[in-house]
């Protein structure tokens, strides 16, 4: 069953290229509430543990060494059918193939430095945001 909330970060690629405030206003118009939201930098022992699904991938060091770079925000969303609506939101992770308008479309540089995270099940969701936010952090 699909439920209503969902994760993303915005990464450093997008926080340093200035993307930041057009990202969330994207978000806020598409009918997402944010429930959560910080401000912050992964450190590489962070960064490692978020991406550790990924562990033993020829592309994990990169990853973990970038979303280590610089500041990001997490955040929570809330909307009916949230992964599922923020997946289609954010475009494919290869910018290149991703739909015009997306947020990857318009502010991502590469399949690397792709603007954004989004969780892909309820369950991932559930857990990212756990990783990043305090029971007393998510606001209803």
């Amino acid at each position: 069953m699909a439920t209503n909330r969902t994760f993303t970060m915005i990464k450093p690629d997008a926080v340093r290229n200035g993307h930041l405030g057009a990202i969330l206003a994207q978000i806020n118009a598409a009918g997402f509430r944010i429930v959560a939201l910080k401000y912050t930098q992964l450190s590489t022992d962070k960064a490692g543990e978020f991406y550790a699904v990924h562990q033993g991938r020829p592309f994990y060091d990169e990853l973990v060494q970038f979303m280590s770079s610089g500041p990001i925000v997490a955040a929570i969303l809330e909307k009916e059918d949230a992964v599922a609506d923020f997946r289609k939101l954010i475009g494919a992770t290869n910018p290149a193939e991703a739909e015009e308008g997306t947020i990857r479309a318009k502010y991502a540089s590469s399949i690397g430095e792709n603007a954004v995270h989004g969780s892909d099940s309820d369950e991932n969701a559930a857990m990212e945001g756990q990783f990043h936010f305090a029971g007393t952090e998510v606001f209803a």
